[in-house]
């Protein structure tokens, strides 16, 4: 089992905090959404004129990227978008060759009161310039099961859409059983062959929140992270298992402190059983 974290757990930690502490929590890998309030990290020294060093730290430390966490969102509705979408994938196509990473992640993006037809057929169309940009790189472009997208039958249609190889799904295990009520066999029957990461977390409902539930420590909510498990086991995957701790967004959720070290020790317990 490889397990991985995104830095949108921890928001607050500088890069040398996260290396030292993934390490000591028994992680194999940091998925990098941001850094110290940096979305595109980039931008940052320690990702463009000190990189090497920054490389050096993580892979002294034991740990590699797993993926870098992008903010692209392939349904667009201006060139001037598309742009934005092809600089910032290409920046971290650059990174990817650099740290060995064989994954950027990418949104579908909300669609507003566009037909899901005409959406698909202008994602599929932004996705597959995107797909062959990033093809000299060996890179993969992940779409995740999020936002207007977390339906798996709409997955499906765009990847068939795109019919690019280089893409692939990036499954976030919580969203569609919390918003669809999808559960993990329907998700895997519709796209399952596609699916090479995953994304973890738990939650419980509750009224008069943001969003309707609540995250919260894994096995303390009402995810079938079981079954969910059990699914991918039994189906050969053999790619990360990701904590998607959304600190950054909702921080009133426990610290990192508390939540990285209790995502390892659930997770080797559930492999285990």
């Amino acid at each position: 089992m490889k397990l991985s974290v995104t830095t949108l757990g921890c928001p607050e930690w500088d890069l040398d905090t996260i290396i030292s502490r993934l390490a000591e929590y028994g992680y194999d890998a940091v998925d990098f959404r941001g850094l110290m309030g940096e979305m595109n990290i980039y931008k940052l020294p320690e990702f463009s004129t000190n990189v090497k060093e920054t490389l050096k730290k993580i892979t002294d430390a034991g740990l590699v990227v797993s993926c870098f966490s992008s903010s692209a969102r392939l349904y667009t509705k201006t060139e001037e978008d598309q742009a934005k979408n092809i600089d910032e994938v290409l920046n971290y196509a650059k990174l990817c060759r650099i740290f060995g990473t064989r994954y950027i992640r990418v949104f579908g993006g909300p669609i507003g009161d566009a037909g899901r037809t005409a959406a698909t057929k202008l994602a599929a169309k932004n996705l597959k310039e995107l797909a062959k940009l990033v093809r000299p790189y060996d890179v993969k472009l992940l779409i995740e099961t999020h936002d207007d997208w977390t339906d798996s039958r709409y997955i499906k249609a765009l990847l068939e859409e795109a019919n690019e190889d280089n893409v692939r799904v990036l499954w976030d295990t919580h969203h569609p059983i919390r918003t669809l009520g999808e559960m993990p066999a329907t998700t895997w029957a519709l796209i399952g062959k596609w699916i090479e990461y995953t994304h973890w977390k738990d939650s419980y409902k509750k009224e008069n929140t943001r969003k309707g539930h609540m995250y919260c420590l894994l096995g303390k909510g009402e995810m079938p992270l079981s079954e969910i498990y059990n699914t991918l086991k039994k189906n050969g995957y053999d790619g990360y298992f990701t904590l998607e701790w959304e600190k950054k967004w909702e921080p009133s959720i426990e610290e990192p402190e508390i939540a990285f070290p209790d995502y390892t020790k659930f997770m080797k317990k559930l492999a285990a059983n």
